[in-house]
């Protein structure tokens, strides 16, 4: 008897110390797990700005003529195409009712034709670059969508050689790796309101040969309430999200873009669509992140 009693003793004792055992390696395969899920959820902040003022540490104007829209991008607030008030940014298109000269280029030379449309157009070209991480901004488009309308919130490579060039290696033509485009909002207004359109342009390995539709989509929204629209490196993927919800991702695409890369915001008109008035993209905040 006192044998089987010690015998089921031991083996209740090596139970108790197996079961134990068990829980640890558990608890510690359970705190490595959580861990890791929040090292990878966590960001650094290096940017931001919330637009107390206009900040030319952090933006400058970009006057340039591209897609053959039919605007003028002029400097330094003139007619108020880039006010900053009440905290908040307003990128404008302008109709002031009469033609004026406008001195924007194209890539090739040549000078936009007088025009009674003119519009704000900002960038963090050589004052806030970064490679890869996540951009983030909070806009709304104030008004109903219109035909002709096209806002953007988009990242484009630093070395790309479209004005204002201020680098010695500012010489790589759109949208060749440098000079690579990532857009993260845009708004066509002639196809319909309450929605926009974010993904990356596809460089098709030559100077100004780009893909704009294959890597791509549209999503719906509410353009005339904040939102947030963000893109982020998630290893090797592009992930797109609306008010932190993904909406479309650019699977193994992200190392096509290794390059520093920085901000534009701006308002475009895109046809020859009548318009009245002003149209305004109101932004509320933009920022970068980086993992830590």
């Amino acid at each position: 008897m006192k044998k089987r009693n010690i015998l089921s003793f031991l083996l209740v004792g090596l139970t108790i110390i197996a079961v134990y055992l068990f829980l640890d390696i558990s608890v510690l395969e359970s705190s490595s797990t959580d861990n890791s899920v929040k090292d990878n959820s966590e960001w650094n902040i290096d940017f931001f700005d919330d637009f107390d003022s206009f900040n030319p540490d952090n933006w400058q104007d970009q006057r340039i003529w591209v897609n053959n829209e039919k605007q003028c991008y002029v400097p330094d607030n003139q007619y108020g195409t880039r006010e900053v008030s009440d905290g908040t940014l307003k990128i404008k298109v302008i109709n002031i009712g009469e033609k004026i000269e406008c001195d924007n280029i194209d890539k090739h030379g040549n000078q936009h034709p007088e025009t009674s449309y003119i519009a704000g157009r900002i960038a963090t070209k050589n004052r806030k670059e970064f490679v890869k991480g996540k951009w983030t901004a909070r806009l709304r488009i104030q008004g109903e969508s219109q035909a002709s309308m096209f806002p953007a919130w988009w990242i484009l490579g630093a070395q790309n050689n479209e004005p204002p060039v201020q680098e010695s290696d500012e010489n790589i033509c759109w949208p060749l790796t440098g000079s690579g485009e990532i857009d993260i909002f845009e708004h066509h207004g002639d196809y319909g309101s309450g929605h926009y359109t974010t993904g990356a342009i596809k460089s098709l390995g030559e100077c100004d040969k780009g893909d704009w539709w294959s890597l791509r989509t549209s999503a719906d929204t509410i353009l005339s309430e904040f939102n947030t629209y963000s893109v982020e490196w998630e290893g090797s993927n592009l992930v797109y999200r609306l008010n932190d919800k993904e909406v479309y991702r650019n699977e193994g695409l992200g190392d096509n873009y290794p390059e520093p890369m920085f901000a534009i915001l701006n308002f475009a008109k895109i046809t020859d669509s009548p318009m009245d008035g002003e149209w305004v993209m109101e932004v509320d905040w933009v920022k970068h992140e980086s993992r830590i």
